[in-house]
């Protein structure tokens, strides 16, 4: 697209902004962080430079944020520690390290992760606090420290574990992505798979096809644990502990908890707390309970992807049913993540 079509299409996202009402004003100041003009072109990017249904899907999103108290979920810890302890072993997320530019590089670990210690409640609460704090501490930080704007992260992706017996718990991944897709669009950059297995390998071929091809560039299938690749736009200290050495592997306990990313000790998650508590107790918040965040209704769009996987999904499971543990039932549940 012309700079001079995008420039435009900011300018008429600009005008279209400035006629809502001041509480969806004010939010949006939490959204942009000081950088409007980069956030507009964002949500322009993800509705393929449309500006009224950018308009449309930046409207909805600011609403969703009043609607949920996103602002101030910053000061809501999860509570017991324990609780959350347990969210951090089963929801498989960290931030590992900074590429060579300077960009947040956070580690999932897709194939492990159970979500099977705490409600959906708590696992999309504790993802939209991660969201949270990298786009109001942490992207700032970085930003500040090179000069420049830099408002998006890379994710390494391990697949290592994934089975399609595991895939039930794929209903929450698609709530999470899908509070993603429709109110934190364009915040990664791109997403490195590594370790992925034949189920992994056998789903994208059928996906990739139907994805819009800023999406299918964003997507890199690495060889093995992708050390070597990675290596190339970071250092070693910002390798996830999964990809430091070859057929290693993810890890729910790695032999140093401060060298896994995943874990509650590791770092990140330490700061990340603490903010959270001291938030609150700044606050005088602190109250046990979980939040119950609303999730948007999924895109069509995304909806006939997730039937064309699930048919894939049926087709492996009925040629490897007995080798996976994978029951009809089970079958019929499953739910696959997008990349956006």
């Amino acid at each position: 697209m012309a700079a001079a079509a995008c420039d435009d299409a900011v300018d008429q996202l600009t005008n279209l902004l400035d006629q809502v009402e001041a509480p969806l004003k004010k939010t949006f100041q939490n959204v942009h962080q000081g950088y409007p003009t980069e956030t507009l072109v964002r949500f322009l990017k993800a509705r393929e430079w449309h500006v009224n249904n950018a308009y449309k899907m930046l409207e909805d999103s600011l609403n969703w944020r009043i609607q949920n108290e996103i602002d101030s979920i910053l000061e809501k810890p999860i509570i017991p520690v324990d609780l959350y302890r347990s969210i951090r072993e089963t929801q498989l997320i960290g931030l590992s390290g900074y590429s060579n530019e300077g960009i947040p590089v956070f580690a999932v670990g897709v194939g492990l992760s159970t979500y099977d210690k705490a409600s959906v409640n708590y696992y999309v609460q504790s993802h939209i606090q991660i969201n949270e704090y990298r786009d109001r501490i942490i992207l700032p930080m970085v930003t500040k420290k090179f000069g420049r704007p830099i408002s998006t992260c890379i994710k390494v992706l391990d697949m290592t574990g994934l089975k399609l017996s595991a895939l039930n718990q794929m209903k929450i991944v698609t709530a999470i992505s899908t509070v993603d897709d429709l109110n934190y669009p364009e915040k990664t950059e791109t997403y490195y798979i590594v370790n992925a297995p034949y189920i992994f390998s056998a789903c994208w071929k059928v996906v990739k096809p139907l994805l819009q091809e800023r999406t299918r560039k964003k997507v890199h299938v690495l060889r093995g644990c992708g050390r070597d690749e990675l290596l190339k736009i970071m250092d070693y200290s910002s390798l996830p502990h999964f990809c430091q050495r070859e057929g290693l592997g993810s890890s729910k306990h790695s032999s140093s908890d401060t060298e896994d990313c995943f874990s509650l000790d590791h770092p990140f998650h330490q700061d990340l707390y603490n903010f959270i508590q001291d938030q609150a107790l700044n606050q005088e918040l602190i109250k046990q309970g979980s939040l119950h965040v609303k999730i948007p209704e999924q895109d069509p769009e995304d909806a006939k992807i997730v039937e064309v996987i699930e048919a894939e999904f049926h087709k492996l499971g009925e040629q490897n049913g007995s080798a996976n543990g994978v029951d009809k039932e089970q079958r019929s549940t499953i739910r696959p993540a997008r990349f956006t």
